[in-house]
């Protein structure tokens, strides 16, 4: 306890289950092609481990990529990886696994920092804006102000609104909550048969619990396509890591 504040535990959640569907003919998955000599999922949980606020890392990744996922913790020394989880079908289903994991030895205040493998560019500045500012409300969401027009359409082909575009904002991760918020919010949904919810912040919400707002960056994305690959690599060529 320092100045009278508890002294809480701060996690990072990696999910790395993906497959790349969306990356067209590659023969792994998109967080573990390299760039560089290193894989995607490398450059993410270096930056996990050197933010001075995480303690510790767990990792949810597909079973048969686990020995990888061991294999480049021991190369690239990662010390604060505890656990390497296999994934569920979904994405919500994953961070269900995690929330497991934690079940035995995290208190209620304890800081759950979810976040993507494949957007290694996280900066420190938004890991520690998202643990100040869960610790104050218990959840909040990463995202961008929109800076293109958002059109709305129901069947794909004809607009049908064009919404105010400064009431939109584009989600990112990490997405970061007290550890029994986010227990409860997921307990809440499997009762209820939902598990492929791709969004931590949604099932907050039907909770009742408001979901804070904390600044993300556009160099915060999601490699999703060969454009986002390629952007990242000529980032990285050109040394536009922030790591402070």
């Amino acid at each position: 306890m320092k100045n009278g504040e508890i002294q809480v535990s701060n996690y990072a959640v990696i999910l790395a289950g993906g497959t790349g569907s969306r990356m067209g003919n590659v023969d792994k998955p998109k967080q573990f092609i390299e760039v560089y000599g290193k894989p995607i999922i490398a450059y993410t949980l270096e930056t996990f481990s050197m933010h001075m606020e995480i303690d510790k890392i767990i990792i949810v990744t597909l079973k048969e990529w686990q020995d990888d996922v061991r294999a480049l913790i021991r190369k690239f020394e990662l010390s604060k990886v505890v656990a390497v989880l296999t994934g569920g079908d979904t994405r919500q289903q994953s961070v269900y696994e995690a929330i497991k994991y934690l079940k035995d030895f995290a208190s209620s205040d304890d800081i759950v920092v979810v976040h993507d493998a494949v957007r290694p560019l996280v900066s420190q500045k938004i890991i520690s804006e998202n643990i100040r500012v869960a610790k104050q409300h218990g959840a909040v969401d990463t995202a961008i102000p929109s800076a293109d027009t958002i059109v709305h359409t129901q069947d794909m082909e004809n607009i049908k609104t064009i919404p105010n575009r400064d009431q939109y904002f584009l989600g990112q991760t990490p997405q970061t909550f007290h550890y029994s918020i986010l227990q409860r919010a997921h307990e809440v949904a499997m009762q209820k048969d939902t598990v492929e919810t791709t969004d931590d912040c949604k099932l907050i919400l039907q909770l009742g619990h408001p979901v804070k707002i904390t600044l993300g960056d556009k160099l915060n994305f999601k490699i999703t396509t060969f454009e986002d690959l390629s952007l990242f690599k000529a980032l990285i060529k050109l040394g536009k890591i922030e790591v402070i």
